[in-house]
């Protein structure tokens, strides 16, 4: 049986256990799957076919006998030059001067190493004397602890699929191999260890890449399903005449985006399954406006509505825009911390007699004293600034509330399809006509005091500006501008009647508040700030936004930042100080200034930097595979999603005899008894 320990496998003792486990390998199933994390190469192919910077296999005649340099201590370079195809090319070779003695004028000899294909040159890695017909084509390269090498590790997994490789059975059903025309799962198995070419390692390749992603999209939506029907919701039958009414009365048609994803909220709501939806869209692309017509459906059910949101000023603005969007409608009242006192009580009794029909608040809400009367419908906004366990008590404020989830943060599909899999996702991926484009400028810091001459003439003119540094005091490891000396050194440079507001993560959360209205105000004209200013609060009247060291920042923080203006009926601009050394980040300077659209900006960051960096470390929400990686794979993440979704709908786990294995398979791998939130 594969799935027993390792020391069941012959010439595997104890030692070679411990060292195993290392490696995370306790069971022989462990050990076959442990796969190389990368392949040498060491196919002979044309110059012609030869990639500049890539790992590469030569053969040639050495045309001249090597010569040594030494440099510093024990610091040597041997370079000689070797005919391939009637081309001399240069081959260097470092710290290798015993190798003068191996190589001499007219040896045929196999190189391998970097391809500089501008200077016609290898740096050579590895080399032997003689033709490359008896060197191994393909060399998996393992990450090995312990006394483990990788050609004893080799051995021992050769071992183990020799002796226990009919254990190994298929799981996908045969008209996935058939049609995406994969190996079975034993041979590709066998090619992952020993691939006999390029080819075989390709489909090998290809065949887990596809299990990974349709194993996970299974489990999530598996999941999905549990939670929709473990949970009674509370099917709301609001009064869509009314809801028309209440979309004609606005001074703004819906985008169809926005009424795609409006029908869809109505409909969750509708149905009898609790709502467990993400509603993602750039910042200015009409959410709120979506979130207030579901808030409204959900009244003319009967029902009560909650929006809690990260920060006091946004609750209040969010309080303040609801309050005008419905005039007569709706009872609206506001929950924050700073409200105390009688008029909190008040607020509190409103609540519970069913006298509020929507409570707008921060963490106040989720309060033991904050009792609902039937609290049907509950909105989380920017939902990544709360807890799980913060998002489940409002949730347990009423009996199973529908419940959305609300981001500016533009995710790109292939993570939101993976990370929010247990979610329905709705994407308002289009913005209201009129609004006018954000200019977005390159600059160098020697331009910064044309940058301040153009924001003083726009605060003349009644504007504000932003203007964000990345730390907030000096740092003897980074020679970047600092909030701090920023503040200080604008606060001489403008005349007295403009003035220059300070704020950063250090301060109070009352004190940031305060900046942040006297900002909202105009109090303040000028705000100077780290990233802190990055979510949610509406100053129409700001029109410039002022990056420091812009190339610091990933892309999607930088639209962030971006999109804290634009928001009134003033042109707006978003100039980027950045003075980059490596290609990364002038790629993220051109891109920034070609496009405003957040999506097309989210996958282009996510090539840049990776799905780790995306949601932060501490809730990635992105699954580690072996063999699949989510960016390069995208195709094969959305067959599998698309196969993983048939297979649900269809119930063909339980009702076609081919997909009983699957089923068994995902039963043992993932238990779906846990608590579900």
């Amino acid at each position: 049986m594969i799935s027993e320990l390792v020391t069941e496998i012959k010439g595997v003792g104890a030692k070679a256990a411990e060292d195993l486990s290392l490696m995370h390998i306790h069971t022989i199933v462990d050990l076959i799957y442990y796969f190389p994390y990368r392949y040498d190469v060491y196919e002979i192919r044309p110059l012609s076919e030869l990639i500049h910077e890539d790992k590469v296999t030569i053969e040639g005649r050495v045309l001249n006998d090597p010569s040594l340099t030494f440099f510093g201590r024990k610091k040597s370079r041997l370079s000689f030059t070797v005919e391939v195809e009637g081309v001399a090319i240069k081959a260097v070779m470092f710290n290798r001067a015993f190798a003068k003695k191996q190589i001499q004028a007219e040896n045929i000899i196999t190189l391998t190493g970097k391809w500089d294909a501008h200077r016609l040159q290898i740096t050579v890695s590895n080399y032997k004397v003689g033709p490359a017909e008896d060197q191994e084509k393909i060399n998996p390269i393992y990450s090995v602890k312990g006394d483990f090498t990788n050609i004893k590790l080799k051995k021992v997994i050769q071992k183990a699929l020799t002796d226990y490789g009919t254990g190994i059975h298929e799981i996908l059903p045969e008209r996935y191999l058939q049609s995406y025309k994969i190996p079975n799962r034993k041979d590709a198995l066998f090619t992952m260890h020993f691939p006999k070419d390029r080819v075989a390692l390709k489909h090998a390749r290809r065949r887990f890449t596809y299990e990974e992603f349709l194993l996970f999209q299974l489990k999530m939506q598996l999941l999905r399903k549990l939670k929709r029907e473990s949970t009674q919701g509370n099917a709301q039958h609001y009064d869509p005449i009314l809801v028309q009414e209440f979309i004609g009365s606005f001074p703004f048609s819906l985008t169809s985006a926005q009424e795609k994803s409006l029908n869809q909220i109505l409909a969750d709501l509708k149905s009898p399954y609790r709502m467990n939806r993400l509603l993602q869209g750039d910042v200015g692309s009409g959410k709120t406006a979506v979130a207030a017509i579901s808030l409204y459906a959900s009244i003319t059910a009967g029902k009560q509505g909650a929006l809690m949101v990260p920060t006091e000023i946004l609750a209040e603005q969010h309080y303040q825009s609801l309050t005008e969007l419905f005039g007569e409608r709706a009872k609206i009242v506001l929950l924050t911390g700073s409200i105390k006192g009688k008029k909190r009580k008040e607020i509190l009794a409103k609540v519970l007699n069913h006298e509020a029909d929507i409570v707008v608040g921060t963490h106040a809400l989720i309060q033991d004293e904050v009792i609902f009367n039937d609290l049907g419908f509950a909105i989380v906004d920017e939902q990544h600034r709360f807890g799980v366990e913060q998002r489940r008590i409002l949730r347990d404020k009423g009996l199973n509330p529908d419940v959305l989830f609300m981001t500016a943060t533009p995710i790109p599909r292939t993570l939101a399809i993976t990370a929010f899999g247990d979610m329905d996702v709705s994407v308002i991926d289009e913005m209201p006509a009129g609004r006018k484009e954000i200019e977005t400028l390159w600059a160098k810091e020697n331009t910064f005091e044309r940058i301040l001459t153009f924001i003083e003439q726009r605060v003349a003119e009644g504007e504000q500006a932003y203007v964000v540094s990345p730390l907030i005091e000096e740092s003897d490891k980074l020679d970047i501008q600092n909030a701090v000396d920023l503040f200080h050194q604008l606060q001489e440079y403008f005349p007295k009647e403009v003035k220059v507001g300070l704020m950063h993560g250090r301060l109070p959360a009352a004190e940031k508040d305060g900046v942040m209205k006297q900002f909202a105000a105009n109090d303040l004209q000028v705000l100077v700030s780290t990233t802190v200013v990055e979510v949610g609060v509406n100053v129409p009247n700001a029109t410039i936004m002022v990056i420091y060291d812009a190339d610091r920042f990933g892309l999607s923080q930088l639209h962030q930042l971006r999109g804290r203006v634009g928001r009134g009926k003033k042109q707006s601009y978003c100039i980027l100080i950045s003075e980059p050394k490596g290609e990364v980040g002038k790629e993220r300077m051109r891109i920034m200034t070609e496009t405003t659209d957040g999506f097309e900006l989210s996958e282009q960051d996510l090539k840049l930097r990776g799905p780790g960096d995306f949601f932060g470390k501490k809730q990635s929400g992105v699954p580690e595979f072996k063999v699949a990686d989510m960016i390069h794979d995208y195709r094969a993440l959305e067959t599998a999603r698309k196969d993983a979704q048939e297979i649900i709908e269809e119930n063909l786990l339980e009702n076609d005899e081919d997909y009983y294995p699957l089923r068994h398979y995902i039963e043992n791998q993932f238990s779906f008894t846990d608590k579900l939130d």
